[in-house]
């Protein structure tokens, strides 16, 4: 709808035209400042630009008025116009908001190391990656969904070290003297006693196997990580395993010249001429590659695989961690402007108002497997979709499982299953209702189906300006106008009721495709509606 206006604009003008909406809706649908940066070109006031522009504007069907009111150019769309647009929409609703792009996008998120299963803190940046992803395959991106495991290094031999101590106590019941850095949790448990059934008691004892034991076990945990993701609706399309990487080692140093260096029995990456803050480490003193060496070759790979953009979905405290890459990606050839990193804050959590209590059981973290069951997957995807990820969230698990107005996500779920209510009470057919028209709306009700409309501006500025909450604020308005409206108007059994219910058929399409995009299904029935 916007994009048809802007087209239609910017062919009359000859420029590109910037549109936006009137907080004022009786100013009407759109309004563009263009008279103002007209003004030094044609030296005449703003006010007198845009009196002659909207004068220039003879009878159309998309706008049934262009008005000029204090420079600004607003413009009122025709009731054909909405209406025509709401009979596309309806009748074709799998292309509703959809677009076809012409960009291959690697979307990189998650990521946790295969050490231990997801907690609260991990559930963000998947929910915000998930969110991206979503929106991106609507508009129509070729996108790739992947997961980097990261499956090399310290964290992973601590993973047979953390397995065999935890067998040893608890299973050959031995006094073990645990050092300073190791991993607890339930999941021990059960890594423990299946490695015992696959390899026998004496794997928890051999300190020689202690890395067999390592990457059988973050491929058992890897699996009880791709489920949790998968209850929450989230799926990948690709993993790529850190220690399958290592045998290009040697060709990507080479291709990074003297973007690295030996210095003190380690090389270094020249970072630092590259806008870091320092050069950094890539192999210590005895061999052993840094984190950062790990990155360099999979940025490398990503790149030889000939995506046009690249995102990654880090958590914040990886922050330091975007200079050092992107000159990694500059000394390899490639274009780090490509490289986009997006960053996902903290979450602080309370239940009834107090700081929701750590699980021994989950070694001290907050599980996103218990989170889910205690609220719910559409709740959680809700809450950390519905705030930008790169600022800090504490939510209240109390106010999430309130079945009223202000549970946000019960609120929108409720818009949907009222209007599936009306649609069975009322007599009238299918057809009936489909071939009504939607002019001669009321003032309110024309309002409602503007907002409606709004939904495939909403996904494009969602995703290219990465702040997917504007999806669930969008949701949240456009339920609270349909509420707002079916407490003020009668609607089953008056004159207008064929039209109504097509009008309130196009919010829950609406309503339906945006919770879709959320990874979130539309509920037609709520056991506690009253209508």
């Amino acid at each position: 709808m916007k994009q048809r206006v802007s087209t239609l604009l910017c062919e009359k003008l000859g420029r590109e035209v910037v549109l936006e909406k009137p907080r004022d809706r009786s100013f009407g649908h759109f309004a563009t400042p263009i008279a103002f940066s007209l003004a030094k070109e044609l030296r005449k006031s703003p006010m007198i630009i845009a009196e002659e522009l909207a004068s220039s504007f003879n009878e159309s069907d998309i706008f049934s008025s262009v008005e000029s009111v204090k420079g600004y150019l607003n413009f009122r769309l025709s009731e054909s116009f909405l209406s025509e647009y709401a009979d596309w929409a309806l009748q074709n609703q799998d292309k509703f908001a959809k677009q076809e792009k012409n960009e291959k996008i690697l979307l990189e998120f998650v990521s946790a190391n295969p050490t231990g299963p997801l907690h609260i803190g991990h559930a963000r940046g998947a929910v915000y990656g998930d969110t991206l992803y979503k929106l991106a395959k609507h508009l129509g991106y070729d996108i790739t969904a992947e997961y980097y495991v990261n499956d090399a290094g310290n964290q992973i031999d601590l993973l047979g070290l953390s397995i065999q101590l935890y067998g040893q106590e608890n299973i050959l019941k031995q006094d073990v003297e645990y050092p300073e850095s190791y991993y607890r949790g339930e999941y021990l448990e059960e890594l423990a006693n299946d490695a015992v059934e696959k390899f026998g008691k004496e794997i928890l004892t051999d300190t020689t196997r202690q890395k067999e034991l390592a990457m059988w076990a973050k491929d058992k945990v890897m699996q009880i990580i791709v489920k949790s993701l998968a209850d929450m609706n989230i799926n990948f399309d690709s993993f790529v395993n850190e220690s399958s990487l290592y045998a290009e080692w040697d060709r990507v140093m080479a291709k990074m010249g003297d973007g690295v260096y030996e210095k003190d029995g380690k090389i270094w990456i020249a970072s630092e001429k590259k806008g870091d803050e320092k050069d950094r480490v890539v192999v210590r003193e005895d061999g052993r590659p840094t984190y950062l060496a790990g990155d360099i070759v999979y940025h490398n790979q990503k790149f030889e695989r000939g995506y046009d953009h690249y995102i990654n979905i880090w958590g914040a405290d990886h922050h330091g961690y975007i200079p050092r890459v992107k000159a990694a990606v500059e000394f390899l050839g490639y274009d780090s402007s490509k490289l986009e990193t997006l960053l996902a804050q903290m979450v602080s959590l309370l239940k009834d108002g107090e700081p929701y209590k750590m699980s021994k059981r989950a070694g001290n973290v907050i599980l996103m497997s218990d989170i889910v069951e205690e609220i719910g997957s559409d709740a959680l995807r809700f809450i950390f979709a519905s705030k930008k990820s790169d600022t800090a969230l504490e939510f209240d698990l109390a106010e999430f499982k309130k079945q009223d107005s202000s549970n946000p996500i019960f609120y929108i779920q409720y818009a949907h299953a009222r209007i599936h209510t009306l649609l069975k009470k009322s007599e009238l057919s299918q057809d009936e209702i489909m071939s009504s028209s939607l002019k001669g709306l009321n003032e309110s009700a024309d309002s409602l189906l503007f907002d409606a409309l709004l939904l495939p501006e909403v996904v494009e500025d969602a995703f290219n300006s990465r702040q997917v909450q504007k999806l669930p604020d969008y949701l949240k308005a456009l339920s609270a106008s349909l509420h707002k409206f079916y407490y003020d108007y009668k609607i089953i059994g008056t004159e207008d009721e064929a039209k109504l219910l097509k009008l309130f058929t196009l919010v829950a399409l609406s309503i339906k495709v945006g919770l879709s995009l959320m990874g979130i299904e539309a509920k037609e029935y709520m056991s506690k509606e009253e209508d």
